[in-house]
């Protein structure tokens, strides 16, 4: 069990929770080494514009597993491999309820990019459809794609392996599993010829953005990543994941924490991230959110979206993803960005910073006190100045937040301010 010294801060009012003694990768219940190594992998179809394989990973009830994966590259997508050369590539990760989706391995193929897309659950999605121009057919719903159970998948992605597993043997918890999945599918992609493994990213929906807060923490490997979502503290504040963790008993609970809680590996992580979330997210609450965001000692960017929506459509939607992991992967233009935040005597102000130097300017802000999803946000439009922007809080606002936009439509954002009546 590890055991965490705390210490507590005020940035903006708020009270932001450091941990002095970051973990260390010898402390970690994962052998990263050596899911860094290529694991052992077949082939299930090598010939589709999206194609499909498995690969070895950790040992489950004394048995070896396989974890399925969708694969794509520009190359695939138009059947001409001449096309697939030094590419960018991408591991997705997908969130509860969710699979290995073709169609976000599609998108990212089309993007350039060489995708993998693992199944968490120990299950194998059916296969994609295609025109006959060769266009990926979208499914109607996302609950239309029938998953077959691997005959050596690893465990279920559900409350009792998230959970109720913890300590004991640590072979029947998910996310020993599936972080050594996911770690493992970059090192497959890493390893053909047509990747260029120096330069690949992350992102990751819900559970899968929790699972991007610790992955990119502990394989350093990656040059970009993206949590949408996800984040740590789900033991504290109102994430509905937090009744799930006080049911445990004491010693449990204290472990599962310890052991995994994002809030425990962040303060390692030294790759380039971008958080993205919505204001009023049930499951990664924006108190939560912010206290994650502030343990990443690295390259960090925040993206807070007024009433975003919770699903993997929305969640991998968000055109900065993409822009973000090009920055880093491809030498892309990068996000605009807001530097300095300073909030003195009522009043926020901060420097901005765009390639284009065309910058639009908003506050969102809400009166309301309560629960954090429930709150309804106001925004007024910001006047940029001299590559400046100054404005009053809000008398009666409870927490506000700047956001920026660029020529590209492309949004950043400042990290909510929690206001000190």
């Amino acid at each position: 069990m590890f055991h965490r010294h705390a210490a507590f801060a005020l940035l903006y009012g708020v009270g932001s929770f450091l941990i002095s003694n970051v973990a260390s990768a010898e402390e970690s219940p994962w052998n990263v080494q050596a899911a860094k190594e290529v694991p052992e992998f077949r082939w299930l179809d090598q010939s589709s514009p999206i194609r499909s394989l498995v690969y070895a990973n950790e040992p489950y009830q004394g048995k070896s597993t396989e974890v399925f994966a969708f694969y794509a590259t520009p190359g695939t997508l138009k059947g001409d491999s001449s096309q697939d050369k030094n590419l960018p590539g991408v591991v997705l990760i997908h969130g509860g309820g969710g699979t290995a989706f073709a169609e976000w391995v599609h998108l990212w193929a089309k993007r350039g990019y060489a995708a993998i897309a693992m199944d968490l659950s120990g299950r194998q999605p059916s296969k994609p459809n295609f025109d006959s121009d060769g266009d990926f057919i979208t499914p109607r719903s996302h609950r239309d794609i029938i998953r077959e159970r691997l005959e050596n998948g690893g465990p279920e992605a559900n409350h009792v392996a998230k959970f109720d597993n913890v300590g004991g043997d640590i072979t029947d918890d998910w996310q020993f599993h599936a972080v050594s999945a996911c770690v493992r599918a970059h090192s497959l992609l890493r390893s053909f010829p047509e990747v260029d493994a120096d330069h690949t990213g992350v992102t990751g929906i819900s559970w899968g953005g929790y699972m991007t807060c610790l992955v990119a923490s502990l394989d350093e490997r990656f040059k970009a990543a993206v949590p949408v979502y996800g984040c740590g503290f789900l033991y504290d504040g109102e994430s509905v994941q937090k009744p799930l963790i006080d049911g445990l008993p004491d010693d449990q609970r204290q472990q599962w924490i310890e052991t995994y809680d994002p809030s425990v590996w962040l303060p390692r992580c030294r790759v380039p991230i971008l958080f993205v979330n919505g204001t009023n997210d049930v499951h990664y609450p924006l108190n939560s959110y912010l206290r994650s965001y502030e343990l990443v000692p690295g390259t960090k960017q925040i993206r807070i979206e007024a009433g975003m929506r919770h699903s993997h459509t929305h969640g991998w939607q968000p055109q900065e993803i993409g822009l973000f992991i090009d920055q880093y992967c491809r030498n892309g233009t990068p996000l605009p960005q807001i530097l300095n935040l300073v909030q003195k005597n009522g009043m926020l102000k901060a420097q901005l910073k765009s390639e284009d130097g065309s910058l639009s300017a908003r506050l969102h802000f809400t009166t309301d006190s309560g629960r954090l999803a429930e709150r309804k946000w106001n925004v007024t439009e910001l006047a940029p100045k001299d590559g400046e922007i100054t404005t009053q809080i809000p008398p009666d606002a409870t927490i506000c937040l700047i956001s920026i936009t660029d020529s590209r439509g492309a949004m950043v954002s400042t990290v909510p301010v929690f206001v000190s009546n």
